[in-house]
């Protein structure tokens, strides 16, 4: 089942397989955050705070904005 990034429940695993918009890939590039990268959903803030996830045993966090341009395979 495919669904957007911020929409994993906590600890659910996915693989990308699509970032919508190319302006944001660069970025999510230089972050390890690629097509086929499996990914951890580890936190969400309330109030449209950053989401926090695990890609390769690294953690790092997205902006919501972000976040919604990830689709993931779970």
């Amino acid at each position: 089942m495919k669904k957007v990034l911020n929409q994993m429940k906590y600890e659910e695993k996915g693989r990308i397989v699509e970032i919508k918009t190319a302006g944001v890939r660069g970025r999510l590039m230089s972050m390890n955050i690629r097509i086929g990268k499996e990914v951890k959903m580890l936190a969400k803030q309330p109030l449209k705070g950053p989401v926090a996830i695990e890609v390769e045993n690294a953690q790092t966090s997205l902006s919501q904005e972000m976040a919604k341009q990830i689709v993931v395979e779970v």
